[in-house]
């Protein structure tokens, strides 16, 4: 995030749908309301979150070469190779074989017929492996997208650069770096259903696979709106989240994104990684410059970078990075209110939100964005928003309040009118959620409540 108020790079690849935006017609990107959905049953609200997680959801989707696996955390793993594929990596321009094996979800009937899609996951992928995501939609017209990929992806740097693909496109919607959006929803064109489909690719000859735990797909429909419902306040809660300046960062390691001015993704990532207990080796921090204070901020950057967006705010891969960490998971989603919030707060569950707004918006934050994450994590007496906000002179400097309505707002709202009067979007409502692979019930109860099983 610039503390300035300038285009981001994700705003500059969504110009298009900004555009949409200023007609009256962008494809909307916030919850009203979220409900608990349990198999089979449709979330009320214009948010379908749809994970597959278990072993029965393994079992059921079409295998190419890969293999279900039981146990603790079930998954799919590379067991014989469909093939092999040559791959140039178009940021190193090295070519190399791989094996690769495939699995493809059932058909997911969405329960809102979507104008946007995001598709996120958590895989293990040791060296010699990588995975990439595709979807592929079907239209309210009854005819398909092609199979967009929405990622390709490792944990580590050393084989692959990890990457979202740009100019991919049928003429009726477009992948703009994590998220597919239809061109042109006033048409009233909608997603009806998509499936899911990922490749496990290894070194030839070796058996070393990726394990693939989560894959799931978030696909919303949401009111076009400049301002948001306000919610009744219900919850007063902290929680104790380290707090993180990317600030104290800027200047370095600037092949990621210019340096740690631009770092709120990963350093609100790495406070919530914390937060559940993950750590980072003193091994894995050898590369960092020992003078530099929070090296893991410097390492969450490195890793959650993707190489096309040329920025670390791709929102599936900063909770594939998190879910590297033992014990953890994460899933990017849309949420519809602070009562949503409320609601994992009090189960002790943290959440880091997108949103963009003026100076002027947003009491006491003290600059503009045009797109930043925060964490929040918590509320006060009075319902007001306890946020950890990176964009921070200092550490201490992070724990922020900010006022219920105007935070609201401009986390929630699909349009919005930036500093030079001209309308643009918002992200409306976009968080990312990491929390234990072993729930408890309080936890389990209130994800489900968010949509999210």
């Amino acid at each position: 995030m610039s503390r300035a108020e300038q285009p981001s790079r994700r705003t500059v690849l969504a110009a298009a749908v900004a555009a949409a935006a200023a007609g009256g017609a962008y494809p909307a990107a916030a919850a009203d309301t979220v409900t608990a959905a349990g198999p089979g049953r449709a979330p009320a609200g214009p948010v379908d979150h749809r994970s597959w997680t278990r072993y029965r959801d393994w079992r059921s989707g079409t295998a190419h070469g890969t293999r279900a696996v039981a146990g603790a955390r079930p998954g799919i793993v590379l067991a014989v190779p469909a093939g092999t594929t040559d791959y140039t990596d178009p940021h190193t321009g090295r070519t190399a074989a791989w094996e690769y094996a495939t699995w493809t979800s059932p058909v997911h009937r969405l329960a809102v017929p979507s104008t946007e899609a995001i598709v996120s996951w958590n895989a293990h992928t040791p060296d010699g492996t990588w995975i990439q995501a595709e979807l592929m939609g079907t239209y309210s017209d009854g005819t398909d997208t092609p199979w967009y990929v929405m990622g390709r992806w490792a944990a580590g740097d050393q084989d692959i650069r990890r990457t979202s693909v740009d100019g991919q496109g049928d003429g009726r919607s477009s992948v703009w770096t994590d998220t597919l959006a239809l061109d042109e929803p006033a048409t009233g064109l909608r997603l009806v259903s998509c499936r899911l489909r990922l490749t496990l690719y290894r070194r030839p000859g070796t058996r070393t696979t990726p394990t693939v735990w989560r894959v799931g797909v978030m696909g919303s429909d949401v009111p076009d709106r400049f301002t948001v419902p306000a919610s009744t306040p219900g919850l007063a809660r902290e929680l104790a989240v380290p707090r993180y300046s990317q600030e104290i960062h800027k200047g370095r390691y600037p092949e990621y994104d210019n340096g740690g001015e631009a770092w709120c993704s990963p350093t609100s990532s790495q406070m919530i990684i914390e937060y559940w207990g993950g750590r980072l080796t003193e091994e894995q921090l050898a590369w960092v410059d020992p003078s530099y204070t929070d090296p893991q901020v410097c390492h969450a950057a490195r890793y959650t970078y993707d190489h096309q967006y040329a920025g670390c705010g791709n929102w599936p891969f900063n909770a594939a990075y998190a879910a590297t960490f033992d014990g953890l998971q994460g899933v990017v989603t849309r949420l519809g209110s602070l009562t949503d919030l409320e609601t994992l707060i009090a189960a002790g569950i943290p959440a880091i939100t997108s949103q963009s707004f003026r100076k002027e918006e947003l009491t006491g934050a003290g600059y503009g964005t045009a797109g930043h994450l925060m964490t929040v994590i918590g509320f006060t007496a009075d319902g007001d928003v306890i946020a950890n906000d990176p964009a921070s002179p200092t550490n201490e400097a992070v724990r922020r309040v900010y006022r219920r309505r105007e935070w609201e707002n401009i986390w929630l709202r699909t349009k919005r009118y930036n500093a030079a009067g001209k309308v643009v979007s918002g992200t409306g409502g976009v968080c990312y959620l990491f929390f234990p692979a072993k729930l408890s019930p309080a936890q389990r109860c209130a994800l489900a409540a968010v949509g999210i099983r």
